[in-house]
């Protein structure tokens, strides 16, 4: 196309360009909502806090995680805990009275919290130091052990939710991204600049779209849906800023590359 004589964006009247401008500003400040909806919507979705990958897996894959307590025992840490008392903690955290049991006064010695005292508060307490103490782990109090003591058992959306959410995002999202690289086509800027930015866009919305199917059956490619999103949103902000520029600049005879 040639930009000095066929129709471009900057011949529009100014209070048209100044539309332009808004319904694209609106368009980018709903984008940024929209990710922060996303990470409110998965974040703590694996019970802990901050937006992971295991958020993202736990809402496309399923997550499944043994107590770290439980794994940590099996591992043989501590290694100077008995064996009777390592098979007693392990009984209690493989069982349905946890929280019930963990100072159970009719177990006495036995009971897990007597046997977590005794064998692992050396090293696991806030104040802990030493060559072997790890105070970030703590084991002090019930609201410590609990956090370590469940293993967590996330189930992913259903398929009918993944196709409902995919059926309304993906029509919209591609519509969005070829009416903006259609006003970019009528800027100032190189085609070849605008074709490159939507091939990026593009390619990241499909391979972000098809994750929401793969990683049902292969949890590592909610990494690709990360990066698929990434790309798109990466392309909508630069074709847009694209636009706003070409709007908002005095017009120029000379294609800017």
């Amino acid at each position: 196309m040639n930009h000095d004589t066929a129709f471009n964006l900057r011949s529009l009247p100014f209070f048209f360009r100044m539309g332009i401008c808004a319904l694209v500003i609106t368009l980018l400040g709903g984008y940024i909502v929209s990710g922060l909806h996303l990470r409110w919507h998965y974040d703590n979705r694996d019970e802990s806090p901050g937006l992971t990958i295991n958020d993202i897996i736990g809402a496309y894959h399923g997550v499944q995680t043994p107590s770290p307590l439980i794994t940590a025992l099996e591992s043989g840490h501590p290694d100077t805990i008995k064996d009777s008392e390592r098979t007693t903690l392990l009984a209690w955290l493989n069982g349905d009275r946890v929280s019930q049991d963990y100072d159970n006064l009719d177990l006495g010695d036995q009971a897990p919290s007597e046997i977590i005292a005794v064998s692992c508060l050396d090293c696991h307490t806030r104040s802990a130091s030493g060559p072997d103490a790890n105070p970030d782990v703590p084991l002090e109090y019930w609201d410590d052990i609990q956090k370590l003591a469940d293993s967590k058992d996330i189930q992913p959306a259903g398929i009918d939710i993944i196709a409902t959410s995919q059926h309304v995002h993906a029509p919209m999202m591609a519509i969005v991204m070829l009416v903006l690289g259609m006003l970019c086509a009528l800027t100032r800027f190189s085609n070849r600049l605008i074709g490159v930015i939507v091939f990026i866009a593009g390619f990241g919305l499909l391979i972000d779209m098809a994750g929401w199917w793969i990683t049902r059956e292969f949890a590592s490619f909610a990494y690709v849906i990360v990066l698929g999103g990434g790309l798109y949103a990466i392309g909508t902000t630069l074709i847009s800023c694209l636009i706003l520029l070409d709007c908002l600049l005095p017009s120029r005879d000379r294609k800017l590359v």
